[in-house]
C-alpha cells in the first residue's frame, strides 16, 4: 500500500512494506524504516524506533482524510493523499471544495461573535466568526465567495479543538 502524507507544505511518500501484529516496515521517500506501533487507545499510538519512544495523537477532523497529529513537542496538520484525493484535485483544477467550505476551530475556545448569519453572501476574506482562546480573539474568515449554509455554534458557546463552526456553500 502506498500512499502520500501532506504534513505542512511537505508531501511525504509513505508505503506499507511489511506488517506483522505490531511490527511494521514503511519506507518514507525512499529511507526504510522498522518501527513497533502500538495503538495505546482510539487515536494514541506509542512508536518504537531506534530504542527510542515516540506517543503520537491522531485527532480526527470533519474531514475523514484529514488529521491533526500532536506529539510531545509539535503539532501537525496532516492530509492523506490517495489516488481518489488526487482525482478530485485533477478534475477541480487542484482546489478541492472542502478545503476552504467549512471553517474550523483548531483549538478550544469561545465563540465571541458571529458577525453574519444564515443566507448571508460573503466575499473571500470577511470575518465570519470570532473565538476567544488562550485570552486571544481569533477572527476566522471566508477562504471563498458564497453563502452561509450553515451555523454549528452560537455566541458564547464553548467550542472544542477541531470543531466546525460555519459552512459555505
Amino acid at each position: 500500500m502506498s500512499l502520500e502524507i501532506k504534513l505542512g507544505d511537505r508531501i511525504a511518500k509513505v508505503e506499507l512494506l511489511a506488517e506483522s501484529g505490531n511490527q511494521i516496515k514503511i519506507m518514507v521517500d525512499n529511507n526504510e524504516y522498522d518501527l513497533d506501533c502500538y495503538q495505546v487507545e482510539k487515536g494514541i499510538y506509542s512508536i518504537l524506533f531506534k530504542g527510542r519512544s515516540y506517543n503520537v495523537e491522531l485527532i480526527d477532523t470533519i474531514s475523514p482524510k484529514k488529521y491533526s497529529v500532536n506529539t510531545f513537542y509539535h503539532s501537525y496538520d496532516a492530509e492523506i493523499i490517495d489516488a481518489e484525493t488526487k482525482y478530485l484535485q485533477a478534475r477541480t483544477g487542484g482546489d478541492l471544495e472542502d478545503e476552504q467550505s467549512t471553517i474550523i476551530s483548531p483549538m478550544p475556545g469561545k465563540v465571541v461573535k458571529i458577525p453574519v448569519k444564515l443566507g448571508d453572501e460573503v466575499k473571500k476574506g470577511d470575518t465570519l466568526i470570532i473565538v476567544s482562546a488562550m485570552k486571544m480573539e481569533s477572527e476566522y474568515k471566508a477562504g471563498k465567495d458564497g453563502t452561509i449554509s450553515e451555523i454549528f455554534v452560537e455566541e458564547e458557546d464553548t467550542i472544542k479543538a477541531n470543531q466546525a463552526l460555519i459552512h459555505i456553500e
